[in-house]
């Protein structure tokens, strides 16, 4: 039996996610947006459950899809929407875009564009924890397709070896860019950490918001015992790799496989929360996105701040 009122602050975050997302792809024809967009719609329940089960002073380490991420672990929206819109106000003054939001004050460390190089930083993130004693965590957040890179294996070898608090977060949607994961790896990804001396789990239900928070607490709980673990969840991309729209005329996926993980959505399921939710939050985004309209554009003087 579910609790309702956990479940319902995750669907709240979740539903936010999905809603700023959603206005993302309104905007974006507008060319307000200065920034390349990678839109984590069917992949909300991943960030909310995640998130709400680590603690406010662990950090998350994430990817360039990064924006459920951001506001499930307590970024400003309005810092947000102006830095997507480029503007003096923005998280990173708007030089940073959507592919490399942080929000330090509140554990979102730097999202990076570069495939997998978030993924040291945690650990190394994980390896001052250690030395400094508590019993904070570390998580770094990668999709599937980063565990082909060097610095990946690098990551996992170095933690067994000095055994670090950090967790492994894989957000398996089972592609990079268009490439399917079988045809890419020739290994599974649990077993491979096992390799490495690092427990793991996968889960499927990756649209169970409440399953996620749960195995997110068991593996925490694991890393804050002085070990390493590496949490693998499935999830759905149902948006264009990068852009906000669909992708299904390229034929590397069929909708088929889409509207399967749709009819689990809670998203979509649920509809009675949503309409009694989205009023409120569409009032937020419509204060964040006014927010950014308001905001100053950066001028010659700040073009050379923050350079090193």
């Amino acid at each position: 039996m579910k609790d309702e009122a956990i479940y319902r602050r995750l669907f709240r975050t979740a539903l936010l996610i999905r809603l700023v997302e959603e206005r993302i792809i309104a905007l974006y024809p507008s060319d307000k947006i200065q920034s390349p967009v990678h839109l984590s719609i069917g992949q909300e329940a991943v960030a909310v459950g995640v998130c709400d089960a680590l603690r406010a002073d662990d950090l998350v380490f994430a990817t360039y899809r990064s924006h459920g991420f951001y506001i499930a672990k307590g970024g400003k929206l309005d810092a947000m929407f102006a830095e997507l819109y480029g503007r003096k106000d923005g998280i990173s003054g708007g030089k940073a875009g959507s592919m490399h939001l942080a929000a330090p004050d509140v554990g979102l460390m730097g999202s990076s564009a570069v495939v997998a190089s978030t993924i040291p930083h945690a650990v190394g993130a994980a390896l001052s924890f250690k030395r400094r004693g508590g019993d904070r965590i570390a998580a770094a957040v990668f999709g599937d397709g980063a565990t082909e890179e060097g610095v990946y294996h690098e990551s996992l070898n170095f933690a067994a070896l000095m055994r670090v608090p950090v967790l492994f977060l894989c957000e398996d949607n089972g592609l990079a860019v268009h490439s399917h994961r079988p045809i890419r790896q020739s290994y599974r990804l649990i077993e491979h950490a096992a390799a490495y001396g690092i427990a793991g789990r996968r889960l499927e239900e990756g649209w169970d918001m409440l399953a996620v928070r749960q195995a997110t607490l068991e593996a925490a709980a694991h890393v804050r015992s002085g070990e390493p673990f590496v949490l693998e969840i499935a999830t759905s991309r149902y948006k264009e790799h990068v852009g906000v729209g669909e992708d299904f005329h390229f034929n590397y996926r069929t909708t088929d496989s889409v509207d399967a993980w749709k009819r689990r959505d809670p998203l979509i399921v649920d509809a009675k929360l949503v309409a009694e939710l989205s009023p409120e939050l569409e009032r937020e985004i419509d204060a964040a996105v006014a927010y950014a309209e308001a905001s100053p554009a950066p001028g010659r003087l700040e073009l050379l701040t923050d350079v090193i």
